[in-house]
């Protein structure tokens, strides 16, 4: 019986572990270095979601902010953090760093 038992709560919990949501996001990186994204233009599939690391390799925190995507998040100098995103509709999404604001400037475009 305990078998048996071990063997129903893989199948129930096994699709919490293979998910198809996360199966099907697409990774992209962003870096910040002199207080500039690279890439400036980061293009993406349409339609679906995306795992967005932004890396900033500088020594002063930046903020990723996003108006169109609806997201911001602060990254340490050094650090780096996940952003999930979308999924998008086919078009040019803005982006920008809150704390240099006139140099960290960028736009992902999903096709």
């Amino acid at each position: 019986m305990p078998t048996l038992r071990i063997l129903a709560l893989a199948v129930v919990a096994l699709p919490l572990f293979l998910s198809p949501a996360a199966a099907e996001d697409v990774e992209a990186t962003l870096t910040i270095k002199d207080h500039k994204f690279d890439p400036v233009e980061l293009v993406v599939p349409a339609g679906q979601r995306i795992k967005l690391t932004v890396k900033n390799l500088d020594s002063t925190p930046e903020e990723f902010e996003s108006h169109e995507l609806r997201r911001e998040k602060v990254i340490p100098g050094g650090a780096e953090a996940v952003i999930y995103i979308g999924p998008l509709k086919a078009g040019t999404y803005k982006y920008f760093g809150e704390f240099h604001e006139d140099t960290a400037q960028g736009r992902i475009v999903a096709k």
